[in-house]
């Protein structure tokens, strides 16, 4: 096709991360831990020592009791597990920032193309709209949506992505004026192709390695602010496995019982380092402006 052939070829980001993974050992880490968390969360049922703690079952017997062979992670002040909790819990966060961040994409970038690449009213209309939203710290945003909703994951999950989405319509917007403007785009244009074609042929692919980037680093930034929200007790409600909660429920006890919050705290330490180290991978990788290194 004519349109076709006026675009300078791009190595493809698969590619492009398929050959960072040999040569880049930040990102071969961050991807190696991040798939760990996931499959954490995936194989939770067959690798957690005792499944039915995850949720509603109690030990008053087994109560507070100290990491052992039988429960690596102690126990909590109900006598469940900590350790089959936290694996369990890698199935909540990761799973609230794949839906924060799908929403966010779904209507970031719709509006982010169209606003970048048509320019004028429509622009300035969506850019002062992400404006007011922008205004606002993310977190402060999300607790007051979530303050108005009633405490649970699907809730928790709806006020972050409210908050989320104008950060990906403002990358994309800028991304998509840049490549607006650029000659092969012009000749497109000249030659009388669809703006629908050149949206989705020249416009959306060139636009969207940014939005890789920035979807990995927001991974963390997700997890960290759902986790926020439930110690603040405005997500996840008991008996839910998640590790902001757990660590809510269990700072009371931090000076005798130090387990109840480390474990939980510590996967969520491990889980924002894991999709940062893999987000700064993946900017070394795909930036097209980096400087190559032997």
């Amino acid at each position: 096709m004519i349109d076709e052939a006026l675009a300078p070829s791009q190595p493809h980001p698969v590619a492009q991360v398929a050959a960072g993974l040999r040569r880049n050992p930040l990102l071969a880490t961050g991807a190696a831990l991040s798939l760990l968390i996931v499959l954490a969360g995936v194989l939770a049922p067959l690798v957690a020592p005792h499944p039915a703690d995850a949720y509603v079952a109690t030990h008053p017997t087994q109560t507070l009791l100290q990491p052992s062979g039988l429960h690596p992670f102690g126990t909590d002040q109900l006598g469940r597990d900590v350790l089959t909790r936290v694996l369990y819990g890698a199935r909540i966060s990761p799973v609230i920032a794949f839906f924060v961040l799908l929403f966010s994409c779904l209507v970031g970038i719709p509006l982010g193309i169209v606003a970048g690449y048509l320019g004028g009213v429509i622009d300035d209309v969506l850019m002062r709209i992400t404006d007011v939203f922008l205004a606002f710290p993310a977190l402060l945003l999300a607790l007051a949506f979530a303050a108005v909703l009633t405490p649970s994951i699907g809730n928790t999950t709806l006020a972050i992505a409210l908050t989320w989405w104008p950060w990906y319509t403002r990358l994309i917007r800028g991304q998509a004026a840049s490549v607006a403007g650029r000659q092969y785009v012009e000749a497109a244009r000249a030659l009388g192709v669809s703006h629908r074609r050149i949206l989705l042929r020249h416009i959306l692919p060139n636009s969207i390695t940014p939005l890789i980037v920035q979807v990995s680093l927001d991974v963390s930034a997700v997890i960290l602010t759902a986790s926020a929200l439930s110690f603040l007790g405005l997500g996840a409600q008991d008996p839910t496995p998640d590790w902001g909660l757990m660590v809510s429920q269990g700072q009371s006890y931090f000076t005798t019982q130090w387990w109840l919050v480390t474990f939980p705290g510590a996967a969520i330490l491990l889980t924002a380092v894991a999709f940062n180290l893999l987000g700064d991978g993946l900017r070394d990788v795909l930036d097209p402006r980096r400087v190559p290194t032997r």
